[in-house]
């Protein structure tokens, strides 16, 4: 995109970041005169003891709250309307999302049934949400989605096709980056969240939608990732890689919210959606063959993305650094365990058809680099599964 072209910037949410931020969330909440919290997470997540962190800050500040612990990954609609209930049942007034992404976004799609009413199949796509979702704040435990700082929300319908829903109204109002809520990831969580955050920033920088500010949050994104992935997932006590991974996650998480993604995401969801691969594990096997179909398109932009994943690019022309930024990737997934197939995280490929269908119905098609059809999708699940 060049320079003169007009484009619009907007993220509202206010961030706290560093080892034992969650220590300021009386005082974060203190001015909003807020009397009940509903805390959304997940059921391992409270045996982790992770929960028990959070709520101990609110009790010790006389802060009254409630727990939600059905969050399941790739969250179905019955969950987002359970959850809504029980912040009703509970007299509540705000939301406090502690979790990785599903945690997250079934917190802002029950907020959106808690001020609209109706269900949440009314507000699937852009626009549908009239009146802003009650007040905010989220505690991710991993370093992939960003959902802390970003206008989409993922649910998986009664189809399994994972739909968003997408404005301004669901932006959560504070995030809280707090390394020792995340240190402690097990290897195959913390390697999926990664990818997840570093597919985020390579789509968002090749994004046909991209921006000067989304590339430049987009592409330091890549270098933090590259840098502090391996350290991070690899050990149960780097706070340093952590933090600058929860920062790279939420720095992607700031670039695709204006830029959008691509084909790897209009991909992956179908993915999850129909065999609950992991969404992160799904990028991840997706990643480099995308990236291979992309990089005609753009590959000055893919040789920029070489050069931030720490390859030596010098005397290299542009197609050239390309299949290596290609090949980068997938030294770092395969250093992560990540599945190599498609098949092997649970797909099977007689599902392809139905996958590439759900896949063309996605708006991340239309600003992928490379111009896709269906019969190009349906060719690069044959060649992932």
């Amino acid at each position: 995109m060049a320079f003169q072209d007009r484009f619009t910037y907007f993220s509202p949410t206010r961030l706290v970041v560093g080892r034992g931020a969650i220590s300021e969330i009386p005082d974060l909440v203190a001015a909003r005169n807020k009397k009940k919290a509903l805390v959304v997470t997940d059921a391992g997540l409270v045996r982790a003891g992770l929960v028990d962190r959070v709520t101990s800050v609110l009790d010790g500040a006389g802060l009254a709250c409630a727990v939600y612990d059905g969050v399941q990954p790739n969250p179905p609609v019955h969950g987002v309307h359970a959850c809504a209930d029980c912040y009703r049942e509970n007299d509540c007034d705000w939301l406090l999302a502690v979790g990785g992404g599903s945690s997250m976004d079934v917190a802002k799609t029950a907020g959106v049934l808690v001020t609209n009413g109706g269900k949440i199949e009314d507000y699937f796509g852009p626009g549908k949400v009239k009146t802003r979702i009650p007040f905010l704040l989220c505690v991710p435990t991993t370093y992939g989605t960003a959902s802390e700082v970003t206008p989409f929300a993922v649910v998986t319908d009664n189809n399994a096709y994972k739909a968003a829903v997408i404005g301004p109204e669901i932006i959560s109002d504070i995030g809280i980056l707090d390394a020792d809520m995340a240190v402690a990831l097990p290897l195959p969580i913390a390697g999926a969240t990664g990818m997840d955050a570093l597919t985020h920033a390579i789509e968002s920088y090749t994004s046909l939608a991209a921006s000067p500010i989304s590339e430049g949050l987009a592409l330091h994104a890549i270098r933090l990732a590259s840098e502090n992935l391996r350290q991070a997932a690899a050990s149960d006590h780097n706070h340093d890689a952590t933090g600058q991974m929860l920062i790279a996650s939420n720095m992607a998480g700031m670039a695709f919210s204006q830029s959008r993604l691509g084909n790897i995401h209009a991909m992956s969801h179908p993915v999850s959606g129909h065999y609950g691969t992991a969404h992160g594990v799904a990028n991840a096997i997706l990643l480099p063959h995308i990236m291979d179909f992309n990089r005609i398109a753009c590959p000055e932009k893919f040789a920029d993305i070489a050069a931030a994943l720490g390859t030596d690019v010098a005397g290299l022309d542009d197609m050239e650094a390309a299949t290596c930024a290609v090949e980068a990737v997938e030294d770092l997934s395969r250093d992560l365990g990540i599945p190599k197939t498609l098949t092997e995280a649970g797909a099977k490929p007689e599902g392809i058809p139905v996958m590439a269908e759900d896949a063309m119905k996605s708006g991340n098609i239309q600003v992928n680099p490379r111009k896709t059809t269906l019969k190009d999708v349906t060719a690069l699940y044959e060649a992932s599964i």
